[in-house]
């Protein structure tokens, strides 16, 4: 199996129990450096995917949480070199039980820093499935997904409620693990009423996607899960996420509170 199909694959077991497949994000290094594999392995333990963000000086899709975390990692000198060191360590320390996929979410920068010859292999080495890339325009990653695809691993695009309908549906159709499905124009971290349009949008995407649809952007309660949950294939929580860690507070606790059985999906 290619590392980018044990994406699917978490998502059809949460659906299996009858939820949305919980994803939580994490800046790697945040808040602190040393406790990273820990962090890690906690909240592996209470999600179904997990998104580590590579620390970037200019955050341009992230908010004031998320752009915190990023520079707090980068003060403490985390790299994308550390990254795949620190999950390479991580994912050989149980090899054989289960784990929650891992995605890089990174600004293309430190990826083309890397270098596109060594990138893919290096992150296979490491178990990661997948990339997010807000920075990186579908027009231009032929060549990121052309390195990717040939270790097996997963290009995830991204769509907006303005998004127009032969977009959405070029997009899903170029998509590799899930469709990154924002709420809202604009940065992460606001909280989403979730009005019935936003719904609507996100009824029509999951229509159009032949890839599981995954919410994204201000997402922070067992409220907002519950009125996604018929709509939309999994749920990304991060700045929420964030704030939790820099209060001191119990990351699982937290995730496990957002844990929601699942309406029947709604197609239209």
């Amino acid at each position: 199996m290619a590392a980018r199909d044990s994406i699917g694959k978490a998502i059809e077991q949460a659906h299996a129990r009858g939820e949305p497949a919980l994803v939580a994000y994490i800046t790697a290094g945040f808040p602190k450096r040393e406790a990273f594999r820990d962090l890690l392995g906690a909240v592996a333990s209470a999600v179904d995917l997990i998104e580590v963000g590579v620390p970037f000086t200019d955050p341009m899709a992230d908010g004031a949480t998320i752009q915190r975390s990023n520079r707090a990692a980068l003060e403490q000198g985390v790299t994308l070199k550390w990254i795949l060191s620190e999950l390479k360590a991580f994912s050989s320390q149980a090899p054989s039980s289960p784990r929650a996929p891992v995605l890089l979410m990174s600004y293309l920068n430190p990826l083309l820093a890397c270098g596109l010859d060594r990138l893919p292999d290096d992150a296979a080495r490491a178990g990661v499935a997948g990339f997010i890339v807000p920075d990186l325009p579908y027009e231009e990653c032929a060549e990121m997904r052309s390195a990717l695809d040939a270790r097996g691993l997963a290009l995830v695009q991204f769509v907006t409620p303005v998004t127009p309908t032969d977009r959405v549906r070029m997009l899903s159709q170029n998509s590799t693990g899930f469709l990154y499905a924002v709420t809202m124009t604009g940065t992460t971290g606001k909280n989403v009423a979730v009005p019935p349009e936003v719904l609507e949008y996100f009824a029509r995407v999951r229509k159009l996607s032949p890839v599981p649809v995954c919410a994204g952007f201000g997402i922070r309660s067992r409220e907002q899960v519950e009125r996604l949950a018929p709509y939309v294939d999994g749920v990304i929580v991060g700045s929420a996420l964030v704030e939790v860690l820099e209060r001191g507070e119990d990351p699982v606790a937290f995730l496990r509170s957002l844990r929601v059985q699942s309406a029947q999906p709604v197609l239209s």
